[in-house]
């Protein structure tokens, strides 16, 4: 078993370009949760730091279905792009690099939903990150069976 310590020194060694970053984002990602509106609209803020290769937050959490706008920021010396997930389509917005952009989605279902960078080669390099739904399926979704044990 590793300390603290030689944990961090080994995530160390997968961050940055053309390295391992996939194994840091899985493994130690930060983890943020959206904001919501008094309307129920939902906000939040990622970015790619420089020379991060990982999305920050590399999980962001909805507190329920709906839509949620999001503000895109490109720290890096590189351009990247976004691919979302959304109801009915995909989004994709292009992020040169040191810009900003936004995006608005939709998702209607509990779940988690992947995006991530399709320029180049960075998502094999580790750019990508999931949104979380929590909550419950709507009543419409829910299959006619009886109730299950919950854990």
């Amino acid at each position: 078993m590793t300390t603290a310590q030689e944990r961090e020194d080994l995530l160390a060694e997968l961050r940055g370009q053309n390295k391992a970053t996939i194994g840091a984002v899985l493994g130690s990602g930060t983890i943020a949760k959206a904001t919501e509106r008094a309307d129920g609209t939902m906000e939040a803020t990622i970015r790619i730091r420089e020379d991060a290769m990982a999305w920050d937050p590399g999980v962001l959490i909805m507190p329920h279905s709906g839509v949620l706008e999001l503000t895109i920021i490109n720290d890096d010396k590189n351009t990247h792009a976004c691919l979302l997930p959304s109801n009915g389509d995909k989004q994709f917005l292009g992020l040169l690099n040191h810009s900003k952009g936004s995006a608005t989605i939709e998702l209607d279902g509990p779940g988690c939903y992947w995006y991530g960078s399709p320029a180049g080669n960075d998502e094999g390099r580790g750019l990508t990150a999931a949104i979380v739904v929590t909550g419950e399926v709507p009543p419409e979704a829910k299959l006619d069976r009886p109730a299950q044990p919950r854990p």
